[in-house]
């Protein structure tokens, strides 16, 4: 493809890091092949685009929330003109900037740029993250120039499978430990004052945490510890002092270094933890599962039990191949950590064919495979 060809363009997604983090990693490619091109991102005040866009460089447009009602209800009534205040934000951001395509990720501000596209003849380009396609992305795939999808059971119209666009920090471990894998895990080692010497567990629920997950490790502590392990919990904001007072406990009663079993609400180089571990035990939302594989982490899966059933389906793959176990919420409890997460933390012979496995599903390049579609569908347009 000549990406020389793509020199503006608007991105739309926001909300959540499920949306931001994929659309920053095109944004960042896109700028690479053509440094002179004009980016322009629509978001919300609220979402996390408003802090994470600027700090990677990149202006922000607010275009107003539409929630799209799923029931009669008085929003309902309200949306015609709620829907019209945002599109014309949306249009107003493409004619900015003469942009040649839209590339939307999904979330309450790609409706309104996926309509502001299409009345402005620019061509659409969306990525869906999940494997079950949200609202916005149903709407928008019906006159789409090109749709990428993270996962191949994803059922949208025309859908080409790319995998998850990754995030520079991951994009940069992903080389480094292919580099040299034992030097990477020894530096993010000392930077979270771990012993890289010892079978390390990443355990986390996301930046807002999972109690369920934090419960049930926290309550294997003693057996964890007591295999020789250690671990790094990430509880999430405003959930570390129950865990910590259960962890507390458990090293005084079997009288274990407390070292090593750190505690943390959270960690913003989670690319560190991720250098340094051997076993992870998460949720699976998308980017998590899509993380792990490119690294070719080993995984304890354990799907959010609400919703529509997408965390299930997005470690389908993974899990398939061999490369991580699903374990359903109501059975993951501190009896079953305690039975199986010690026993294979420690047991290099069980997580190297994980890992390898892993590491087959995984996808490194997707980021420059949605760059390939925008650039196809501006030469599209342009012929």
């Amino acid at each position: 493809m000549n990406s020389s060809s793509v020199r503006s363009v608007v991105l739309a997604g926001g909300g959540t890091a499920g949306h931001v983090n994929p659309l920053l990693a095109v944004a960042d490619e896109l700028r690479a092949r053509e440094p002179e091109a004009s980016f322009l991102v629509l978001g919300t005040a609220s979402g996390l685009e408003a802090e994470l866009v600027p700090a990677r460089g990149y202006e922000l447009r607010e275009v107003p929330r539409v929630p799209l009602p799923r029931r009669p209800s008085v929003d309902l009534l309200r949306l015609p003109g709620r829907l019209g205040v945002a599109v014309r934000a949306a249009e107003a951001a493409i004619d900015e900037i003469d942009a040649q395509a839209v590339v939307g990720f999904g979330g309450y501000v790609s409706t309104p740029a996926y309509l502001a596209a299409r009345r402005r003849g620019v061509p659409v380009v969306i990525h869906e993250q999940n494997a079950r396609p949200g609202l916005a992305n149903r709407l928008g795939a019906r006159w789409a120039a090109a749709v990428a999808t993270t996962f191949e059971q994803t059922a949208l119209p025309g859908a080409t499978c790319v995998g998850l666009p990754l995030r520079a920090e991951i994009a940069a471990l992903v080389d480094a430990r292919q580099d040299d894998a034992v030097a990477a895990r020894a530096r993010a080692a000392d930077v979270l004052g771990l012993d890289p010497s010892l079978p390390t567990l990443l355990v986390t629920g996301g930046s807002s945490g999972a109690v369920r997950v934090n419960e049930a490790v926290a309550g294997a502590a003693g057996a964890l510890l007591g295999a020789g392990v250690q671990v790094l919990h990430l509880t999430g904001k405003g959930k570390d002092a129950a865990v910590r007072d259960v962890v507390d406990r458990a090293v005084a009663a079997g009288g274990h270094e407390a070292s090593r079993y750190q505690v943390r609400e959270y960690l913003p180089e989670m690319h560190e933890a991720l250098a340094a571990c051997d076993l992870v035990v998460a949720r699976s939302g998308a980017g998590t599962v899509c993380e792990l594989a490119a690294l070719g982490l080993p995984a304890v899966y354990v799907p959010l039990p609400v919703g529509n059933g997408e965390q299930r389906l997005n470690a389908a793959g993974v899990v398939g191949a061999g490369g991580g176990l699903l374990v359903e919420d109501a059975q993951f409890d501190a009896a079953w950590v305690a039975d199986y997460v010690p026993g294979l933390v420690v047991d290099a012979d069980r997580l190297g064919p994980m890992a390898d496995a892993a590491r087959s599903v995984g996808v490194r390049d997707a980021a420059a495979r949605v760059a390939d579609l925008v650039a196809g569908a501006v030469a599209g347009r342009a012929r």
